[in-house]
């Protein structure tokens, strides 16, 4: 019997953007990056078709093992790495694989400040870097797909910066909280759709049943910074059925789907 928990939804959904002030010094930390006015409307990515790599062999995995979610989630992270590679060379973007680390604790270092509370994973833009919290929620419901799917969100963040979509957002001033929360819900929306996109292209390989995607679907929930839980489970089963980051322009999307 599945019990979702509240603390661990808030986390999976909620996996902090850390929108750092935009410098001459991140951006070529980047490396070459599109730039633009379209960087964000018109990004190569849209046009990189499906992906094409349909596998991701997932690791034995049991409930309360720090152990073995950790290398469940490296494997994971080693299936984005060829996945993207690949698509982001079909799109002539720049690729690197991003930093991985785990931790059992909140308040560690990430580059972009101190872990914060509330958080399940966060991807830090001034050194590529993914850290995620192991925390006693997450792994109680490890077999489940959130594990998969975090990983695939935070990725989804890694992609942006290295095609100049988070340069972008990172680059521009916002005249009040309002302005600013509707672009990060740009943002944040569509790493969900990657993330479903990378879901649904290897989905066959894992031997899941659909429950188990839609369990994580309607774990969604509203957050000022991601939007409403409608608009979550849109963009996550819009890019799971397309299987490609095409389905994934949440910045020309009606502003109803981006709330």
């Amino acid at each position: 019997m599945r019990i979702p928990l509240i603390p661990l939804v808030s986390g999976v959904l909620a996996s902090l953007l850390f929108a750092a002030p935009a410098t001459a010094g991140v951006l070529e930390r980047s490396g070459p990056a599109p730039t633009g006015k379209s960087v964000q409307t018109g990004n190569p990515i849209y046009k990189s078709g499906k992906f094409e790599i349909k596998a991701c062999e997932e690791q034995p995995i049991r409930p309360d093992d720090l152990d073995a979610a950790r290398v469940y989630l490296e494997f994971v992270v080693d299936c984005l790495n060829t996945s993207w590679r690949d698509q982001m060379a079909k799109a002539r973007l720049p690729f690197s694989k991003p930093r991985f680390a785990t931790t059992s604790r909140t308040g560690v270092p990430t580059g972009c400040g101190k872990f914060p509370k509330g958080a399940q994973a966060v991807y830090c833009p001034l050194n590529k870097k993914i850290t995620f919290l192991l925390d006693p929620g997450i792994l109680s419901q490890a077999t489940e797909l959130f594990l998969f799917e975090v990983i695939a969100h935070e990725y989804g963040h890694h992609v942006q910066q290295l095609s100049g979509i988070m340069g972008a957002f990172n680059g521009r001033k916002y005249g009040n909280q309002k302005v600013y929360l509707a672009e990060v819900r740009k943002i944040e929306l569509q790493a969900e759709c990657l993330s479903g996109a990378f879901i649904g292209s290897v989905w066959r390989s894992l031997n899941r049943v659909e429950s188990d995607f839609t369990y994580v679907v309607e774990a969604a929930y509203d957050t000022a910074s991601h939007g409403s839980s409608k608009n979550i489970a849109h963009w996550l089963r819009r890019g799971f059925n397309a299987e490609s980051p095409s389905a994934c322009n949440t910045f020309t999307a009606p502003a109803s789907k981006v709330a």
